[in-house]
């Protein structure tokens, strides 16, 4: 007979997994930290809430750069002691944050952050792979579930935080998890060599496949849908009732943990899910822009969490079934791409607030998210064997 495993050695091929999600959550969190405590980090710091959303952007840049560049940069490095280094910095970047005496350190931290997470997220799905083979489906979700209770979770806290205690003790707190969750990563995930092809001409190979970078275009445009509003959530919310705050971006987040469950049970259907997620996104947008009551308002919110956090389970399974012998390569172009569409939309979404009000951002990404769901309805993807 063939011997069944224990509860130890269940315990101990799931560790690695458990401890993966917890890094992306702390640091998806850190990454949307600004959008639950904006105008009071604005007011302290002395800037307009339009310009404390470059703190989303600031992040989203040095993303961008670091995500098609680290593999680069370090083709053979262990993966473990990377992702291990990846979290430790972004409890530094969390620190530097909470104790900034002014808006220039606040962005050099927040840049500090984006390297953090562009990297984490180009290398954790590939070592979730290794650690427990033959789960890719399952590692994505778990990653995806992260981020989902990272809003869930983080978002509304830190937004409670900001408004009893203050913004910078948010970022404190938000920190402490990141060096605990370091401690998990340290303890529980085996070593990950990197792949023999790993590198530059893994990326090239990869960034010349036309379906693969048609797909990119889309990420971009969705995500770009999304962060040029999120960013001025809470304001968006502040036009009905402020005080309910804390409660539709707990909302917002419990949206996020049903799109997940609900992108990856729908994923034999990939192609459709593409297409009509990034349209479910819009009309969450709209509806959040055009609401005139608390009902109408916090259903629109529900929805919003809803469709965006689909995205990233669909959006990675897109990618490595385009290109599954390129996987680590795809995931950061798919990263690269998520991080050019924050820097500007939080960007415009920043500029329109300033001129023509909180309307703005939220009705221009709704455009671009649509945009996307068109493309992916034409795209091909390959059928899953």
């Amino acid at each position: 007979m063939t011997a069944q495993p224990t509860t130890s050695d269940r315990t101990t091929t799931w560790a690695p997994v458990i401890a993966l999600t917890s890094g992306i959550m702390v640091l998806v969190a850190s990454e949307f930290l600004p959008a639950s405590v904006l105008p009071a980090l604005a007011a302290d710091i002395g800037v307009s809430e339009g310009r404390a959303g470059l703190a989303v952007a600031a992040t989203a840049i040095a993303g961008a750069a670091t995500a098609p560049t680290i593999a680069v940069l370090l083709p053979r490095a262990d993966r473990r002691r990377v992702l291990l280094a990846l979290v430790t910095a972004g409890a530094i970047a969390d620190f530097a944050v909470a104790v900034a005496p002014n808006f220039a350190v606040l962005l050099a931290g927040r840049l500090l952050l984006g390297v953090a997470i562009a990297g984490y997220w180009s290398f954790a799905f590939g070592a979730g792979t290794h650690a427990v083979p033959g789960r890719d489906h399952v590692i994505s979700a778990a990653l995806a579930f992260g981020v989902s209770l990272a809003t869930v979770l983080g978002v509304p806290l830190a937004s409670v935080v900001g408004d009893e205690i203050g913004w910078r003790a948010a970022f404190t707190g938000v920190a402490a998890v990141s060096a605990l969750s370091a401690v998990m990563l340290a303890v529980a995930l085996p070593p990950v060599p990197a792949h023999p092809a790993a590198g530059l001409r893994m990326l090239r190979q990869a960034v010349g496949r036309r379906r693969l970078m048609a797909g990119i275009a889309c990420v971009m445009l969705v995500a770009f849908g999304n962060f040029a509003a999120y960013p001025y959530i809470r304001l968006a919310i502040g036009r009905i009732d402020a005080t309910t705050a804390p409660w539709l971006l707990l909302l917002w987040g419990i949206g996020g943990v049903v799109g997940t469950v609900v992108a990856g049970a729908l994923a034999g259907w990939l192609r459709a899910l593409a297409a009509v997620t990034p349209v479910l996104l819009g009309a969450g947008l709209v509806f959040t822009a055009s609401a005139s009551s608390m009902l109408v308002l916090a259903l629109a919110i529900g929805l919003w969490g809803i469709a965006f956090n689909m995205v990233p389970v669909t959006t990675q399974l897109w990618v490595t079934r385009v290109e599954p012998e390129r996987a680590e390569s795809a995931v950061s172009l798919q990263v690269t791409a998520f991080q050019v569409a924050i820097t500007l939309g939080s960007a415009a979404g920043g500029a329109l607030l300033d001129g023509y009000g909180v309307h703005a951002p939220l009705l221009v990404g709704a455009a671009a998210a649509c945009a996307a769901g068109l493309g992916w309805a034409v795209l091909r993807i390959p059928r899953t064997g």
